[in-house]
Order: structure tokens, then C-alpha cells, then sequence
């Protein structure tokens, strides 16, 4: 059994290994290759390029990689075609998986997607390339399952790893102690993104806002974690430049500790909002996409769904502050965190209901789940 399999950037590649782990309950013997981080790579999976090259969001960032990716492309096709293996997943980064998925299918490989994109939020018309080219969805929402359905894509839901993984009750306290900081203090946690580009487009703003916050709130413990040495430096560079006096306690890796820890959350948008909803924290999230890239969404009225943030989406309401492209400034990271800071408890305790209500939603053994479907697929086949 030779399973391929291609990740895209960090959250693909821990869905990826626990992936792996399940359907080694159905393949002891199996053999696995493609695109593959660390966490996969540990799980005995063969990494045919870096995975960072894949790591790019964005029309304009993509771009600059445009040949290289497409190189990547037809490499792994060729390998593939060459030697078939049993079954191809592709793990989100749709506009690299999809191409790989429709030329497989087409070769009798059987062609599996995980992680729906959100064609369901923006972007519609990209649910007509997965159409007569793919042998399942593998999908984490249950808002997913509905449209692929509508539009005659065999897809599953799953249920989302992350829900499994955490649990329905986060203690703040013990949290704090595992990372050494203060027990006292409000702790606000900030996560500016896990990417260069993020950094650069968030980072400012969230350290101006910072500056604010912190003579307003001295008493205030600002923990931020950093995924990795390269953006380690990269933010603290910006640290110094925009807000060297503010102390911020530093961690390494270990985002989902901090949020744990933390009383609240102001953080780039993307999966780590979700985690930050399975966690039980208020959270505050932006994002800000390179500007030609933001020009054209908007052009192209891209934007299907009201909101930017999974929590939203799937809540269908307006649980979680989003500053998205020109609406994200220094000022209104202040308006928002302090509105969030000074909120009811009422309202409190009717956010964090809503959140355990869509954790258990998402509560379904997720790994298990998928790798189920897999097995039954390659028995039809």
C-alpha cells in the first residue's frame, strides 16, 4: 500500500500526521510520500520537497513562486502517473492539490481532498474543478457537506482534529504555571501570524495598539508565541522598532498553552481563531492580505459570506471582532480589545456557551473518522 499524500503549511501538516496515524490501523505496511512538515515527517512520511515552498497565501505572493510551484507540480504528477499509488490526499492548499487531484483522478488514482476550501464563503465557483475530478471531500465543517452535495461532490464531514484535541474545559491557571508566568495578572495573548508576510502586514498595528493598551493597563501580561526562530526575530525586530519599552513575555511555540493562559486573545485571523474557540477564549481578530491581492478580492466580489472568522461563520453570528484589509488599524485593535475587555459577564458567558455548543458539534474523532472513509473508499475501489 503507497499512499500520497501533499501538505501545504503548518495546520496541513499536523492534520496530515494524525492522519497517518489512523489509517495505520486499516495499513501497518503502508508507505507514505509527497509534501510533508515535521509532524508527518515523524509519522514516517517521506518528503519529496520542503514544505515551505508550498507555504504562500495570496494572488500577488503566489506569483512570485509561480514557476517554481508549477515545476513542484509536474514532478510529483510525473512520479505518480509513473508508479500510481493507491490513493492520493491532498490536505488543503487547493490551489495546488486540486490540479494534482483532477490529473490522478483522471488516471484512475483514486483523488481525495481534506479540509474543504472555503468556497462556501468566497470564491464559489471553484467547487466546479472539484466536480467529476474527485473521489471525496473530506470536510471539517458541517455547513461543508450541505453545499459539495448541492453541487454533486461526494464529501463527508469529519469533524475537526483541533475539537478533539482539546478539551471542553481549558484551566487558565494551570496553563500559566506550565509556562512559568504570573498567575495574578489579566494575561492578553497575541499572535500576530505564522508567516513572514503576516508579520509584516499585522505586526505593527498590533504593537502600536500595544503601547496604548499597556499605559492604560500596566498591570496587563502580554505573552506572545512565536512558531518558529525565523519569526521569532522577525517580530521582535519590529518590537524594537515600534514598542521596545512594552514588556512582552516570549514564548516558544506552544500557542495553544498560551492560549490557555490567557484571559483574552488578539490574534491573526485563520485556523488559530478556531483553536481559540475550542480553548473558550474572547478573541479579537485581523488580518490584512498584501494589497493588490486585497484590491482584486474585492474587485471580484470574492466574499460570499457575511463573515471572515470560522467562528462566525459556523455560529452564523458575531461572536469574534474582525479587522480585516483597511479596517485593521493601531486605533481599532484598541477599540476592540477594550470593548471586549469591558464587556457583561452576561454577554461572557453567552459567547462561551456558543462555543462549547459548535466544540461538540466538532467533537467527533476526526482522524478516526477520516481514515474510515478512506478504507471504505479503496474497498469500493
Amino acid at each position: 500500500m503507497k499512499i500520497a499524500i501533499v501538505a501545504g503549511e503548518v495546520s496541513g501538516d499536523i492534520l496530515g500526521a494524525r492522519l497517518i496515524q489512523a489509517l495505520k490501523q486499516y495499513y501497518p505496511e503502508a508507505q507514505f510520500e509527497g509534501i510533508a512538515g515535521p509532524e508527518m515527517q515523524a509519522q514516517g512520511c517521506e518528503s519529496l520537497f520542503e514544505m515551505d515552498r508550498l507555504s504562500v497565501m495570496g494572488f500577488s505572493e503566489v506569483f512570485g513562486r509561480l514557476f517554481e510551484l508549477i515545476n513542484i507540480r509536474k514532478s510529483l504528477l510525473k512520479r505518480w502517473i509513473k508508479a500510481p499509488p493507491d490513493v492520493f490526499i491532498g490536505i488543503d492548499a487547493p490551489d495546488f492539490n486540486i490540479w494534482l487531484e483532477k490529473r490522478l483522478h483522471a488516471a484512475a488514482v483514486p483523488s481525495v481532498h481534506y479540509v474543504s476550501p472555503s468556497i462556501w464563503a468566497w470564491r464559489q465557483s471553484r467547487v466546479k474543478k472539484f466536480v467529476g475530478n474527485l473521489d471525496l471531500m473530506l470536510a471539517l465543517f458541517p455547513l461543508e457537506v450541505d453545499f459539495y452535495q448541492q453541487h454533486q461532490v461526494p464529501a463527508s464531514f469529519v469533524g475537526h482534529p483541533l475539537a478533539d484535541e482539546v478539551p471542553l474545559e481549558c484551566d487558565a491557571q494551570q496553563a500559566r504555571q506550565q509556562l512559568g508566568l504570573d498567575q495574578a495578572p489579566y494575561t492578553l495573548a497575541v499572535l500576530p501570524g505564522s508567516r513572514s508576510g503576516e508579520i509584516q502586514r499585522i505586526g505593527p498595528d498590533f504593537l502600536q495598539a500595544l503601547v496604548t493598551l499597556h499605559q492604560r493597563h500596566p498591570d496587563w501580561q502580554l505573552v506572545t508565541p512565536l512558531v518558529n526562530e525565523k519569526i521569532a526575530q522577525q517580530f521582535k525586530a519590529l518590537h524594537q522598532q515600534y514598542a521596545s519599552h512594552i514588556p512582552i513575555q516570549w514564548v516558544k511555540g506552544q500557542s495553544r498553552e498560551v492560549m490557555k493562559a490567557a484571559d483574552q486573545i488578539l490574534m491573526a485571523s485563520g485556523t488559530a481563531v478556531l483553536e481559540g474557540m475550542l480553548v473558550g477564549r474572547p478573541m479579537v481578530a485581523a488580518y490584512r492580505v498584501a494589497p493588490i491581492t486585497g484590491w482584486l478580492i474585492q474587485r471580484l466580489g470574492m466574499i460570499k459570506s457575511p463573515y471572515y472568522t470560522l467562528p462566525n461563520n459556523l455560529a452564523n453570528e458575531y461572536l469574534v471582532p474582525e479587522l480585516i484589509q483597511q479596517v485593521l488599524t493601531a486605533e481599532a485593535v484598541i477599540e476592540a480589545v477594550e470593548a471586549q475587555f469591558a464587556e457583561s459577564e452576561e454577554k461572557k458567558h453567552y459567547r462561551l456557551q456558543r462555543f462549547k455548543e459548535i466544540h461538540h458539534t466538532l467533537k467527533r474523532g476526526a482522524s478516526k473518522q477520516a481514515a474510515a472513509a478512506l478504507h471504505q473508499l479503496l474497498n469500493k475501489r
